[in-house]
């Protein structure tokens, strides 16, 4: 089994903690594809606060592949009124190797950006780049993961040329099976974090979550599981040494069309309110 990339090292802790919830925003995802293969996401959020709507924020991409040549074209929108492109070739230039060019322009200041991303994965290392076509001095952002018989080693780093330093310097060790993985990492010498991932039964998926700041006493400790029910349904739980608690409700209501409810509870000040909900409905063929 290929090793995952370092930004997914204890992702499947990660999902339990994330996946499930929507916190005090209301959220609609649409997702279509035309006869000749064209891919079109749109997505609105809506984010409330004490029953006022705070910002309204939506997007709109559509993504076209040809496969003949390895190629996807995406072109994005969004409120902000930010034009993206990205330009993907994966598997032509070599096995395993994934080369994409990205650009931004906003209209209305004229900023533009652009950047080049490589990924490069095998049974044993996933490798990727990441660097600003900045003129000035890119900022090259480099990762590493070596795999060996479920043990995992990686290395993440940021170089800012403008400056002429190393910005980020993240090391992290784990361990991973089908239905277990353990992960800890170092970020720039002073940040600790881990996770253990374990999948107790066909229904049920458990979660643990640590991260500490050298020079802090504040430590973030939260435990949290997924139980799968029948009918398509599944229940989210998680809390936290700060006693926040948070709980979602997922139900397919029939295929390509999911709910979600969720509610954050802060059980530390549970008369005070301030307490969150959300509601998200996905669309899919």
């Amino acid at each position: 089994m290929a090793p995952p990339y370092y930004a997914d090292l204890g992702k499947k802790a990660n999902d339990v903690f994330a996946k499930g919830y929507h916190f005090g925003v209301f959220k609609l995802d649409l997702k279509t594809k035309s006869e000749s293969g064209v891919e079109f996401t749109s997505g609105i959020i809506s984010n409330h606060e004490s029953g006022k709507v705070t910002k309204v924020f939506g997007s709109l991409s559509s993504k076209y592949a040809v496969k003949d040549y390895g190629l996807t074209f995406t072109e994005k929108w969004n409120t902000d009124n930010t034009l993206a492109t990205d330009i993907t070739i994966q598997d032509k230039i070599a096995a395993g190797l994934k080369v994409t060019l990205e650009g931004t322009f906003a209209p209305q200041t004229g900023n533009k950006t652009g950047k080049l991303k490589t990924s490069f994965v095998n049974d044993r290392v996933a490798l990727n780049t990441n660097m600003d076509l900045d003129l000035a001095g890119p900022i090259v952002d480099v990762a590493a993961v070596l795999g060996h018989q479920g043990w995992l080693v990686g290395a993440h780093g940021q170089f800012d040329s403008q400056k002429g330093k190393l910005t980020k310097n993240n090391f992290a060790l784990g361990y991973q099976t089908g239905d277990f993985a353990l992960h800890t990492n170092v970020d720039n010498g002073k940040e600790f974090g881990g996770s253990i991932y374990q999948k107790v039964s066909d229904k049920l998926d458990c979660g643990v979550s640590m991260r500490w700041t050298s020079g802090s006493s504040d430590t973030l400790f939260g435990v949290g599981a997924k139980y799968a029910l029948e009918n398509d349904a599944s229940l989210h739980a998680k809390v936290n040494n700060k006693s926040l608690v948070g709980l979602g409700y997922q139900q397919k209501l029939r295929p390509g069309v999911t709910l979600t409810l969720s509610a954050a509870i802060d059980g530390q000040n549970f008369n005070a309110g301030g307490h969150k909900v959300g509601v998200a409905l996905e669309l899919e063929p």
